[in-house]
């Protein structure tokens, strides 16, 4: 099993419209970056973990788990001239943009702030969330999920 992050804006879609969400599943849709469209369908998988972090906040910070709960498929707002994502060069016979649901699993027992990673960055060290061209989809080595969780465990920066 894979683990994932995904960037969200919470004044836009949170980790609690996640939980609220019928089945506790939504489409992650929107997604316009090619390289971050590769990991959504090629890297991903049905079952893989996800942090959530929430982006453009007073506190960004990662703030809970979900579960990637649908193959790849193609993201129906492309199509749509009304859509804030609306690709006019997409065609319907080979898509350009790709989507998963994402099923919520639970909020961290605390978030854990991107200043506070930024303390840890020796042991984050490839984090792609530390790195200055971060994408709205990255992987998680299994190291760097280790620490994160252990981190989101406790209530200040030590461990």
């Amino acid at each position: 099993m894979a683990c994932w992050l995904l960037k969200t804006e919470p004044d836009t879609f949170s980790l609690s419209d996640l939980a609220a969400r019928p089945a506790q599943t939504e489409p992650w849709d929107g997604v316009r970056n090619y390289q971050a469209r590769n990991f959504l369908r090629d890297g991903m998988h049905t079952g893989d973990e996800v942090f959530i972090y929430h982006s453009s906040c007073a506190l960004p910070a990662i703030v809970g788990i979900a579960e990637v709960a649908s193959e790849a498929r193609p993201d129906p707002s492309q199509f749509d001239p009304l859509s804030d994502y609306y690709d006019p060069r997409s065609d319907p016979a080979n898509p350009r943009w790709v989507l998963r649901d994402i099923h919520y699993q639970r909020h961290l027992r605390r978030p854990l702030p991107l200043a506070e990673l930024r303390q840890h960055a020796a042991a984050l060290t490839g984090f792609a969330l530390l790195e200055r061209n971060r994408l709205s989809v990255m992987p998680v080595a299994s190291e760097h999920r280790s620490l994160i969780l252990q981190l989101s465990e406790h209530r200040d920066a030590r461990v």
